[in-house]
């Protein structure tokens, strides 16, 4: 018989599950805070469970974690996992400690569609999206691993959750919505909505309907002004072009000088670093409440782009400043273990020169 992960349920859906299997429907309550706000792993330690209902439900469910492949720390202090999936196929997550806050970084494909040229998981394929039970396992993978349990105790190392690992979240709207819904919940895991990112390179139709449903931060992968050199670095842009995506950022959902659109733009030498490239974006986003995050490039086996040099990235935040743009920029975290921003990769081993190939060489921009 197989057995249903329970990671998989919504909260209404862990009810029916309770009722269908003639359990009360209270005991998803039970349930749903055993898993999420202490972590547990089975059933045994369910002690305001029944003994008969723990062996029932250890008969015909599941609380499912993923097998982790190979665990990396940097000496910044950055926690890569490559975890396996039941049927093999792997992705990366990240935990990112600092002073004030402790981000996960969360996969939401097997590899990616998008193939962005300057980013490491653009040259592996797409395998499949990932399930909402799939998603939220590596966040537990990471909370087990640092003793974050119970979720809502004080001074709790994961305070953040970033969607900005492997695939593109919006291409896997009704998994990542699902997944993040469970994360917020106050009877769970209960990480607000305001210390949740989710990054796009611009899924239009799914834009507004994840401030709609979700309520979440939203964070624009950029890197280019115009459509000409966003079409290479970018090629979705092919189908929603800056113009689609500027309107579309324009109307998000309660969107305010508290509740920013973040701009993620990878600063490339010689490609989109100059003072021109400044002026213009801020042509781009006005009106639109805003904060730049600046990413010097983190190279990668095989990657055809130079980091810009200090001068040219300072340069380029003194000018988003002067015109009153929060514009920080990103230290690198992680570099020595490929978990910096574009570097994920789930093989975590040096690229293939059939797909160096697929890139996009540096004289065609």
């Amino acid at each position: 018989m197989t057995k249903h992960d329970l990671l998989e349920f919504s909260f209404s859906e862990l009810e029916n599950f309770c009722l269908n299997k003639n359990l009360p429907k209270f005991r998803a309550s039970q349930i749903w805070r055993w898993i999420y706000c202490f972590g547990l792993k089975s059933f045994e330690e369910m002690n305001n469970i029944s003994k008969s209902s723990r062996e029932f439900l250890n008969n015909i469910s599941l609380i499912s974690r993923p097998q982790i492949s190979e665990m990396q720390t940097s000496s910044d202090g950055t926690i890569k996992w490559l975890i396996k999936l039941n049927d093999n196929s792997e992705v990366e997550t990240v935990y990112i400690p600092q002073d004030d806050r402790g981000t996960v970084c969360l996969s939401s494909q097997v590899g990616c569609t998008l193939s962005c040229s300057f980013c490491h998981t653009g040259t592996q394929a797409l395998v499949r999206n990932l399930k909402s039970s799939e998603i939220i396992g590596q966040l537990m993978i990471v909370m087990d691993h640092l003793n974050d349990w119970p979720s809502g105790k004080n001074n709790r190392k994961v305070t953040n959750i970033v969607m900005m690992g492997m695939g593109e979240p919006l291409l896997n709207y009704d998994q990542v919505s699902k997944a993040i819904k469970i994360i917020m919940s106050d009877d769970g895991i209960a990480i607000s909505r305001r210390k949740i990112t989710l990054s796009t390179s611009g899924i239009i139709p799914n834009i507004e309907k994840a401030g709609i449903e979700l309520g979440v931060n939203l964070a624009i992968s950029l890197h280019a002004v115009n459509d000409k050199l966003r079409n290479k670095l970018v090629p979705i842009n092919k189908k929603y072009n800056l113009e689609k995506l500027i309107n579309a950022c324009k109307h998000y959902p309660k969107l305010s000088n508290s509740r920013r659109i973040t701009w993620e733009y990878v600063m490339l030498k010689d490609i989109n670093d100059t003072s021109e490239d400044a002026i213009n974006l801020i042509k781009l986003i006005t009106d639109i409440p805003s904060k730049i995050n600046l990413i010097p490039f983190n190279p990668w086996p095989g990657s055809l782009f130079e980091t810009s040099t200090q001068r040219n990235i300072d340069n380029f935040a003194k000018i988003l400043m002067g015109a009153g743009f929060a514009s920080p920029i990103r230290k690198p975290r992680g570099q020595d273990i490929y978990a910096a921003c574009g570097q994920l990769k789930s093989n975590s081993e040096k690229i293939k020169k059939s797909q160096i190939n697929k890139l996009v060489p540096i004289h065609n921009f």
